[in-house]
């Protein structure tokens, strides 16, 4: 038994569609989302990753933190809302290994994990500003991600 829910394979085929990545392009932000959280130290960041040890396995804060990323870059800061993208948004959908944590679940990672989400988003930033690994993104993206994070700042 796995300490963590796991999410499908996201080259199962299915019925409809064949493969989730072929509805998510190359050049999507999500892609980018999902490599900047996979390159990321969770525990030295001062995520909690431990599970308990009674009871359902909880959801890995990398899962967490790319629901939480993805929620601020599109404009989407409800925990419901983000809830209901996790089962409707082919983005998330793919993002996520098919996985819909619920509100409650969502909202209590951002209330425990604050303050490393917001070191998380400063890197973004500086990776994003230093002509990284984002720069074929756009500037017109990069722009609205960086006008994200100065909102972030100021809560």
């Amino acid at each position: 038994m796995s300490l963590f829910i796991e999410g499908l394979d996201r080259q199962q085929t299915m019925l409809l569609p064949e493969h989730l990545d072929d509805y998510v392009d190359e050049h999507n932000p999500v892609r980018a989302i999902d490599a900047f959280a996979d390159m990321l130290d969770l525990a030295v960041l001062g995520f909690n990753g431990q599970p308990a040890a009674t009871g359902r396995p909880g959801y890995h804060p990398g899962l967490m933190l790319r629901i939480y990323l993805y929620g601020y870059l599109n404009q989407v800061q409800s925990s419901r809302r983000l809830e209901r993208e996790c089962g409707r948004n082919l983005e998330l959908i793919w993002l996520t290994d098919r996985l819909k944590p619920d509100f409650k679940t969502i909202a209590d990672f951002r209330k425990d994990n604050g303050t490393a989400a917001n070191v998380s988003f400063d890197g973004l930033q500086r990776s994003n500003t230093s002509g990284g690994w984002m720069s074929p993104l756009g500037r017109s993206w990069r722009l609205r991600f960086a006008r994200e994070v100065n909102m972030l700042r100021r809560i």
